[in-house]
């Protein structure tokens, strides 16, 4: 693992741009290499010492940083900061590695910066895969209370569950189960490699996925809204996918 991921920072908010700076000096594992205002600063910087992380925002002067980024050669590990959520989509396409939406805490900057830091480690990614393979048939079913009786139900089963005010409705290839829970606690009781909040009224199987368009998804001949509260954390987690 490398000692130290070298970084640097297209933002052209000066109190933005201070924060972030404070928080990476914060890191141990991170050295600050340079803080710029726009891409067009930044260019001759990024072409010569080649960052192993750049923190960039989008809405930036003279270029944004979404168009910014097919023009990196080599291309650094990116974190896009930015007040706005509608670009996630994008930003999946484009490979970005996090997008941290303002104003986000430490705690959440690190997590971030952390993970990437790890990924450098061949042996802990290799655990990751691990660890991910070992837990992914747990549980294989679950039980729910349906009425007046405890039902049965096969997580392998379930195609997607969708939210109708007090109650759950449970789609499955063969029925629909109706539960009063909430999405919480079934979130609490399926396997959170099998199954992601997309919308505050759904929760999909991701297995089940036939395709994803214009922040839809596509289960069986239903289809499912991706939400902006929920698509950054979606589209991060297809991408992590093995």
């Amino acid at each position: 693992m490398k000692d130290k991921l070298t970084c640097c920072i297209i933002e052209d908010e000066p109190l933005a741009q201070e924060m972030l700076e404070e928080y990476i000096r914060k890191v141990a594992f991170l050295e600050l290499k340079g803080s710029f205002v726009s891409p067009l600063e930044a260019a001759g910087y990024l072409a010569e010492d080649k960052p192993d992380l750049l923190f960039l925002d989008i809405n930036l002067p003279d270029l944004d940083g979404l168009s910014f980024i097919p023009m990196l050669n080599p291309k650094p590990l990116i974190i896009l900061t930015t007040a706005y959520d509608q670009y996630a989509l994008r930003a999946y396409d484009l490979e970005v590695k996090d997008y941290l939406l303002k104003p986000f805490t430490f705690e959440r900057f690190y997590k971030a910066v952390l993970r990437l830091y790890r990924e450098q480690s061949p042996r802990q990614t290799l655990e990751k895969k691990i660890e991910k393979a070992e837990t992914k048939s747990e549980p294989e079913y679950i039980f729910l209370k349906v009425g007046h009786r405890i039902q049965k139900v096969a997580t392998r089963d379930i195609l997607f569950v969708e939210g109708m005010k007090d109650y759950l409705r449970i789609h499955t290839r063969e029925e629909k189960i109706m539960t009063l829970i909430s999405f919480t606690k079934l979130e609490e009781l399926l396997p959170t490699q099998d199954f992601v909040r997309v919308h505050r009224s759904f929760l999909v199987a991701i297995n089940k996925i036939d395709h994803i368009e214009k922040n839809r998804i596509q289960i069986a001949d239903q289809l499912i809204p991706i939400s902006d509260t929920y698509a950054e954390a979606f589209y991060k987690m297809l991408k992590g996918l093995p």
